[in-house]
């Protein structure tokens, strides 16, 4: 029997806010937290054990080659098994790695090779995970407020990757590296706990595929049928390219020469977080009912802050930029993923968000080696400038696609029951979640 006093209790979950929406919001802020304070916790093991600034990138790319390897296969796994039970397994091989690296810097016997080693098997980890929790963070939220749903993910998402980092190198500063990557080996613990409560019973049986292979075949014929979905992916890879290119690369060095060091070059990247925050809490009251025009006109944005370097601008006015395009990416991560769950069946959802990852991932690597090489050739406020404008010309390049501009907003179900293509001067599209997280 219902008593009065659980009326309130329950009331203050929102009827979108259902169970499983709960437990990946929960998981997804636990793993935030650490992870964030574990990436600055891994650059400062490898410079303790002696490395330099080249063997951190090193570190660094062992996470990023398999995660690109073995997103596509991830993204297959995910749609044929249970996609939380990929999620606890992926956690827990996050988990082993990360504790076995904080034991070798707790040792003070750490080698490169055993680092890059465990880095490797925490991206492969990461490979196996994103698709699956995208896929099943999709399948948690009603179609009508998927995109509050979203907004609110996000929002979490993304105050505590703002949280884990200060609260990571703080702790790097008092206790040390190895400890904070411990911290983070026990957050995956807790993440993978809350995520095998997970209930997949909404989830309607696979039906029998026929292989891995097929499966793959399968999920890029979803992925180049939607030229909205292919031609942002392709978008996308030159804006994270170089936009990592320049946070990553140039961004420090003009902090080092015009800025005063590294510290308000980590309060730019700190604005840009809060912007983020700051997007997903507009996003929760508004929704844009041409989902991808305004996304795609909120990436323009993403050109300022290597404009910005290029200038170089004074910490103030940098402060704003990187604040006001964090903002303007969260309005496009949550269209983005809105525009994916209602366009994409829920049996694909993990396939179609790998290679929406794989896509927007696989030319950093490449961007971030050649962006030293720019800078010889050609000068660092050149190379800038060059970033800025070729994340301009992409972005104007995709709104010249019709599904693009037309693309629009309606009820899931709807959308399930009708086809993907644009015709006419309109397109209506639904509610839903997708490949988040990009910039993010």
């Amino acid at each position: 029997m219902t008593s009065a006093a659980d009326l309130p209790r329950r009331s203050r979950r929102p009827s979108w806010a259902g169970r499983n929406y709960t437990l990946l919001t929960a998981a997804a802020v636990v793993t935030n937290l650490g992870s964030q304070g574990a990436l600055i916790a891994a650059a400062f093991a490898v410079l303790g054990a002696g490395g330099d600034g080249g063997d951190v990138g090193l570190v660094a790319a062992a996470r990023t080659l398999p995660l690109v390897l073995f997103l596509l296969i991830g993204g297959a796994v995910a749609d044929r098994l249970p996609r939380h039970r990929v999620m606890v397994a992926a956690n827990a091989l996050n988990c082993v790695s990360q504790a076995a690296f904080a034991v070798l810097v707790l040792s003070g016997e750490a080698r490169l090779w055993q680092m890059m080693l465990l880095s490797a098997l925490g991206g492969t980890g990461q490979a196996f995970f994103n698709p699956a929790a995208e896929g099943m963070l999709m399948s948690s939220v009603r179609g009508e407020q998927a995109s509050r749903a979203f907004a609110m993910f996000r929002m979490a998402m993304q105050g505590a990757g703002l949280g884990g980092a200060a609260l990571g190198g703080a702790l790097v500063a008092v206790i040390g590296p190895g400890w904070v990557l411990a911290v983070d080996a026990v957050a995956f613990a807790v993440a993978g706990a809350l995520r095998s409560f997970l209930d997949v019973g909404h989830i309607p049986p696979r039906e029998p595929g026929g292989g891995l292979l097929a499966d793959l075949r399968d999920g890029w014929h979803e992925f180049v049928g939607r030229p909205w979905l292919w031609t942002i992916v392709a978008q996308f890879s030159v804006v994270v390219a170089v936009v990592g290119a320049a946070d990553a690369v140039y961004g420090p060095l003009v902090a080092r020469d015009s800025l005063g060091g590294p510290g308000p070059w980590g309060l730019a990247l700190g604005a840009f977080g809060a912007g983020t925050v700051g997007g997903a809490l507009l996003m929760t009251r508004w929704k844009p009912r041409r989902l991808l025009l305004a996304g795609t006109l909120c990436v323009f944005p993403l050109a300022a802050p290597a404009a910005a370097l290029a200038v170089p601008l004074p910490v103030g006015p940098l402060y704003a930029v990187m604040f006001v395009s964090g903002l303007a990416i969260e309005v496009f991560g949550v269209s983005w993923m809105t525009a994916l769950h209602q366009e994409i069946p829920e049996e694909k959802l993990s396939r179609v968000s790998a290679y929406d990852w794989f896509g927007s991932i696989a030319m950093v690597p490449l961007a971030t080696a050649l962006a030293g090489p720019a800078e010889q050739a050609f000068g660092r406020t050149t190379a800038l400038w060059g970033c800025a404008t070729l994340v301009v010309l992409v972005t104007a390049a995709v709104l010249c696609v019709p599904d693009v501009r037309n693309l629009t907003r309606r009820s899931r179900a709807v959308a399930q029951g009708a086809p993907a293509a644009v015709s006419g001067a309109e397109h209506v599209s639904a509610d839903a979640e997708g490949a988040a997280g990009r910039l993010g």
